[in-house]
């Protein structure tokens, strides 16, 4: 069955506890390509990236009796943000008996925290299982993804080594799971452009450079530099933070899982089962603070206690306490960053970067801070993602138009105006204390759930309706008043430029595994063409 086309570019019911956006790209790329008509019938569904999102989907689909879809990864393996992230002690700060798939526990993890290759090896395995390889297309990068009007069909250009020229491939559907923190944010600062050192993301991590004995500035302190810190400041000559704000952080109970645990997950499956659902309830429980703040008291209590354990130096720790509330930032987890910090190799700043220069940094009160290279630390954009984002919906309507206002979409899913488009971890289906592989598992469900609504009724396409969205988004931002994120006195990647929560779900886990567990019908708007072709039916 013909899938794929060449043509040209035009312009223009689970326990709760068992649990991407579209294809963008950054400022300076090749901008929107809106594919041209052309002849190939699709595939089912089409979806991009092959980290937990588009393999969880991958999986949803075959186990409801899907085969006929294909999988977009424009790397040359699996992983995600597992593949991408490789710089010096990445991990995961969720417990890896919760961080992975509810129907694919892992009995023999080897720490309570996974590490980033034991993850990857995760994610091979569950390809290798549910015989993933044969759908995925590597080296294939979806560039610029339109609405069909005339086929109710996703048409997606795609380049790289494994497309052709100009190749269109097109689906009935489209689901967009290379989740939230794709896109490395680098800070536009005066002069960077001058520096003649190396200078790299910590998700673009060089490691044919050699740190050891170099002279380097690692610029912010959120979840990545926190765990990249501590490894690198042991063979540096010197290592300067320049810290914008200090992140609450509590003591990681990392350690070793034993091997007599190892052989009582694997053969009593129910002793793994309540450990994670143990995990989760006990994650689950910060969410109370989120709502209401007050009650985050006893856990900074704990952070407070834990940086004033480990960091004796009084002028130091004066710098490291926040000075918002708790949960306002995502809290980290950490037992060795601050003892980084009392090196005598090692120097927090937090006076504000006022340029790079070809061989330094010059802090704002006039300092000259000498470095070969710099680590940005700095995070993903998240409500700014879409900004460049090439995706057209029904009647050439573009992602940045109908969110001009803020990205927006029902249950981080659906979104008006782009029919048979599914985001995977969308809009307000982040979470700052639980596992996001529950919310994919949510969502997924959600998903296969339209398309077989969409199919019973013999219809071509299926969106939600405005109305809804806008109930839906009324509601989070009702939800979201008085809650740590909005008013805990903080800047946080949750809120837009206009301080307005976009990223975070604003209640528990449990509640948004009910709101998707049965869809209801009259939340979309369900089409299919009569006899003739020529025009649009809408039951009911």
């Amino acid at each position: 069955m013909a899938s794929t086309e060449t043509a040209p570019p035009a312009a223009g019911g689970a326990d709760p506890a068992a649990g991407s956006a579209a294809a963008s790209a950054p400022a300076g790329r090749s901008a929107v390509v809106t594919p041209a008509a052309g002849p190939g019938g699709p595939y089912r569904v089409v979806i991009i990236g092959t980290g937990f999102s588009g393999l969880g989907m991958a999986i949803g689909l075959k186990k409801a009796g899907v085969h006929d879809f294909v999988i977009l990864e424009k790397a040359d393996e699996v992983g995600g943000t597992w593949r991408e992230n490789t710089y010096p002690g990445c991990a995961c700060d969720i417990m890896s008996l919760l961080y992975s798939y509810s129907f694919e526990p892992k009995s023999d993890w080897s720490r309570m925290f996974p590490k980033q290759r034991e993850l990857l090896e995760y994610i091979k395995g569950i390809v290798d299982k549910y015989e993933l390889a044969q759908h995925i297309r590597f080296r294939t990068e979806a560039t610029g993804t339109a609405y069909d009007d005339a086929t109710d069909t996703w048409r997606v250009a795609v380049a790289g080594d494994g497309a052709a020229d100009g190749e269109i491939v097109r689906g009935r559907a489209l689901v967009a799971g290379m989740g939230p923190l794709h896109l490395p944010n680098v800070p536009d600062l005066p002069g960077l452009a001058s520096f003649q050192g190396t200078a790299f993301h910590s998700a673009e991590w060089d490691h044919s450079y050699d740190l050891t004995g170099k002279r380097v500035a690692v610029i912010g302190t959120g979840a990545s530099a926190i765990q990249f810190v501590p490894q690198i400041a042991k063979r540096v000559r010197s290592l300067t933070v320049f810290q914008r704000t200090p992140p609450w952080i509590m003591p990681k109970p990392d350690r070793r899982v034993t091997a007599f645990e190892k052989t009582l997950f694997r053969r009593v499956p129910g002793v793994q089962r309540g450990y994670r659902n143990g995990i989760y309830l006990l994650q689950e429980s910060f969410v109370l603070g989120f709502k209401n703040p007050g009650l985050l008291r006893a856990a900074s209590s704990i952070a407070r206690w834990h940086l004033a354990r480990q960091v004796p130096d009084p002028e130091l720790r004066r710098k490291l306490v926040p000075d918002y509330t708790m949960g306002c930032k995502r809290t980290l987890v950490s037992s060795d960053y601050y003892p980084a910090l009392m090196r005598p190799n090692v120097e927090l700043t937090t006076e504000g970067i006022a340029e790079v220069r070809a061989h330094s940094i010059v802090t704002r009160d006039g300092r000259e801070h000498e470095v070969d290279a710099i680590i940005f630390g700095t995070g993903f954009h998240v409500t700014d993602a879409f900004e460049n984002a090439p995706i057209v919906g029904r009647h050439g309507l573009r992602i940045q138009d109908a969110w001009k206002d803020g990205i927006e979409a029902h249950l981080g899913v659906t979104v008006a105006g782009f029919p048979n488009l599914f985001l995977l971890l969308g809009p307000n289906s982040g979470l700052g204390h639980n596992s996001m592989i529950f919310m994919i598992e949510a969502q997924v469900r959600y998903v296969l759930q339209c398309l077989r609504m969409r199919d019973e009724a013999g219809a071509t396409s299926i969106a939600v309706r405005q109305t809804v969205q806008d109930r839906f988004n009324a509601w989070v931002r009702h939800r979201s008043e008085g809650a740590v994120w909005v008013a805990g006195g903080c800047d946080s990647w949750y809120l837009d430029r206009d301080g307005v929560n976009r990223a975070a779900w604003p209640a528990s886990t449990v509640a948004y595994w009910l709101r998707t567990r049965r869809l209801d019908p009259d939340d979309f708007r369900i089409e299919r063409r009569d006899e003739t072709g020529a025009r649009p039916f809408v039951p009911g």
